[in-house]
């Protein structure tokens, strides 16, 4: 395949924060998420994810729910109240995947529930679909 013909299935490159107390989670997805041509900044607690989303100002969040210092809901919700964090996309990306999980994170503002392990080609998917509201 051609270097032309790999570009024309990508998505448009995007501004993404990836939130994730685990370190070495959260620096294996933004190597990927990089790798697939994003700017990607990291946060590794809630507080943090909030800080650096004000400051980034990314369109996409990806975000774990059991962190540190303030979980991703309520992390979420304080993005939610702010101008500029009306229109980004957010992604709960966490191991907690019942139903009740996933109304949770619905509540707190998130556009998307993935549980981890996320498929690369998933997350791909739906970054390329311009990670509509669902």
């Amino acid at each position: 395949m051609s270097d032309k013909e790999e570009q024309v299935g990508r998505a448009a490159p995007r501004r993404i924060l990836v939130a994730d107390d685990n370190a070495d989670s959260a620096s294996s997805m933004a190597l990927l998420l990089e790798i697939l041509g994003n700017e990607v900044r990291t946060a590794f607690d809630g507080l943090d994810a909030v800080e650096v989303a004000a400051a980034f100002r990314p369109d996409v969040i990806l975000m774990d729910i059991g962190m540190p210092r303030l979980d991703g809901y309520d992390a979420c919700r304080r993005i939610r109240e702010q101008p500029w964090g009306q229109d980004i996309v957010l992604i709960a990306l966490t191991g907690w995947g019942q139903d009740e999980d996933m109304r949770k994170s619905r509540d707190a503002g998130f556009n998307h529930h993935l549980v981890k392990p996320v498929e690369p080609a998933m997350l791909e998917k739906l970054l390329g679909a311009g990670a509509q509201v669902s």
